[in-house]
């Protein structure tokens, strides 16, 4: 994965794309007063869409703004309640996602759809009608995924492979069902820069050969980048339609939220730093199986009153050095350092005990069980913390509920009805909750990886403010990161992860993002070596 962002230069995205003709004839889907209730919820409220053929197409809205059940109604996977949707010039009933496909519509996923326990070809086939000789289709994979900038290794297990990757094999498995429109939920929230430079131009070419994609984006310099149109929700309604590219970051978030989106501040003062929480001294860890990435050596002092932020290209060894941080991957006790106890070789429960807090990059499936309610989560991290959740061997439901509930007034937590099931969520509402959940214990020490993936710009602006004052009121926070506009947004120093090599923790105002990047191509591994 680290390699394979550095092997080519690739040709400048064009910033400035040309504007489509909208006119009647070049419609491809146009959905009439789309409308679905869950409940007492009103997710979809006569909803009109127009996507032309050819047209890089964004949707944009809050969380739970209705983005979500719109695109499912579009690709077969929930039945609207009321209006109509044409594909081209005749009405259509799209009853499936079948269906869909073999209309033209297919979907790449924020949450991915894989199995892992197989490899990219047999991923491929099991989503293809006729998948044919899987050699044949091997060679298929081979081509198109190199056509389109995007390679991939027919052979590859899936398991093995790092969430950038794993997003190829979506789209490109999309691509083979050579689709008329495509749907794109989050699609650079588990890509690098350069991998997310790569994807606009394969969007860019879909769209010159007259495939059109719907783009579903919290990420507004990219949308005002390679979008040609922009729809805004808001509760369900549309709100505004817009040329992007004569908007703002600032104007696209403030139409989603109806409001102007409060920036985030560190304060005027510089952090008072107290004493170490967070030490690791040499940690090093083999790699578990030939596609992981080995720890080498890395040593880092977390420090109580700031925010600590590790930059990298994924699939560099942020995963492993998060399970080794939280305890579910055993180090050497003195590898690891909570208030000055080695407790590398101590699980989770402990550390949590010790006050300190733990938020995973996947948070359907790794931050929260899909079939339990938002309560069970709670108590599955909080059970021993103090939080008076288990007494006597019982669990409190009423106190779990309570905690659910101060939680998602916290943190906006949007919801068809009150204490889901996680996997019910929209993934930004499933985020704020699992950060939420951390948050509200007003931990010592939060350790948060990728903590704002696929939210919107309030929400995501809404973490960030939380992690800052978290620290400032005198906790000591780690948040691994992809996204360096939020690094340089919060973090007090920065380090760079590259092949399991962790570099020094500079001050943030030393920084640069020239710096950054090439740290992250390999200037991290010559520093580990010398640590």
């Amino acid at each position: 994965m680290g390699d394979s962002v550095a092997e080519t230069t690739l040709p400048e995205v064009d910033e400035h794309p040309v504007q489509q003709d909208r006119s009647e004839k070049d419609t491809l889907l146009d959905a009439r007063g789309l409308t679905k209730r869950f409940g007492d919820i009103l997710a979809n409220d006569r909803v009109d869409l127009i996507i032309n053929k050819g047209e890089i197409h964004a949707l944009l809205g809050e969380n739970g703004a209705g983005k979500s059940t719109l695109v499912k109604m579009f690709y077969g996977s929930l039945e609207p309640d009321d209006g109509e949707i044409l594909w081209g010039d005749r009405r259509v009933t799209i009853g499936n996602p079948a269906a869909a496909r073999e209309l033209g519509i297919g979907m790449v996923f924020q949450h991915f759809s894989l199995f892992e326990a197989l490899n990219v070809v047999e991923n491929i086939a099991l989503a293809l009608p006729n998948p044919g000789n899987m050699q044949d289709l091997a060679k298929r994979i081979e081509t198109v995924s190199r056509d389109y900038g995007l390679p991939l290794d027919p052979e590859d297990i899936v398991a093995d492979l790092p969430v950038g990757i794993r997003q190829r094999i979506e789209i490109v498995r999309c691509l083979l069902q050579e689709p008329r429109l495509i749907i794109m939920d989050e699609p650079t929230s588990v890509l690098t820069p350069q991998e997310a430079d790569q994807l606009f131009l394969t969007l860019q070419r879909l769209a010159k050969e007259g495939c059109a994609v719907l783009y579903i984006s919290h990420r507004l310099e990219e949308v005002k980048r390679i979008c040609h149109h922009a729809t805004i929700l808001r509760h369900g309604q549309v709100v505004r339609e817009c040329d992007p590219t004569l908007e703002t970051p600032a104007s696209l978030a403030s139409m989603m939220v109806g409001a102007d989106v409060a920036a985030v501040s560190a304060g005027e003062q510089a952090p008072e730093i107290g004493e170490t929480r967070l030490a690791l001294q040499g940690l090093s860890a083999k790699a578990a199986t030939p596609f992981a990435t080995a720890l080498n050596n890395i040593s880092l002092e977390l420090r109580a009153g700031e925010v600590v932020a590790i930059a990298g290209v994924a699939g560099n060894g942020q995963g492993e050095l998060f399970d080794a941080i939280s305890g579910e991957m055993p180090a050497a006790a003195s590898m690891i350092h909570l208030d000055g106890t080695a407790c590398g070789n101590k699980n989770i429960n402990w550390r949590r005990k010790q006050n300190a807090a733990f938020v995973p990059e996947e948070r359907l499936g790794h931050g929260a069980v899909p079939g339990m309610k938002l309560s069970q989560n709670i108590v599955l991290t909080r059970h021993g913390t103090g939080d008076k959740l288990v007494g006597a061997g019982f669990v409190s439901n009423v106190e779990a509920s309570v905690l659910e509930k101060r939680i998602k007034q916290a943190f906006d937590v949007r919801m068809s009805h009150d204490d889901p099931e996680a996997r019910s969520l929209s993934g930004g509402n499933l985020q704020k909750f699992v950060v939420g959940r951390e948050l509200d214990r007003n931990p010592g020490i939060l350790v948060v990886n990728q903590p704002t993936w696929g939210v919107d710009a309030g929400a995501a602006a809404l973490i960030r403010q939380a992690l800052i004052d978290l620290a400032r009121s005198g906790s000591a926070v780690l948040v691994i990161s992809q996204d360096l506009d939020e690094i340089f947004e919060i973090a007090d120093r920065i380090a760079v992860i590259s092949r399991g090599f962790l570099s020094e923790a500079e001050p943030a105002t030393d920084m640069t993002r020239e710096r950054v990047g090439l740290l992250m191509a390999g200037g991290a591994e010559t520093q580990g070596e010398v640590a």
